[in-house]
């Protein structure tokens, strides 16, 4: 399923959540093997905040604020092991 499918899905974003959980338990919990899956989630939850707004809320998504500074925490350490 694409963005625009899984921003409809009951809650918007659960696949992608779900595919963090199905990932973390097959790679002993180790985050940094579900990373792309991390990052596939917080697209789809900012997707869902620019369409609904900051106050819109899924089971599925950090709050707004929240989500922002995870996103900018992860491209500030992305940044430091690429340069």
């Amino acid at each position: 399923m694409g963005l625009e499918g899984d921003l409809e899905s009951k809650p918007p974003c659960h696949p992608r959540a779900c595919a963090i959980q199905d990932c973390l338990g097959r790679n002993n919990y180790q985050e940094a093997k579900c990373s792309n899956l991390i990052d596939a989630l917080y697209e789809c939850c900012d997707a869902f905040y620019r369409k609904h707004g900051d106050d819109a809320t899924s089971a599925s998504c950090p709050k707004a604020n929240l989500l922002r500074l995870k996103m900018k925490q992860r491209q500030d350490e992305q940044e430091k092991r690429t340069s």
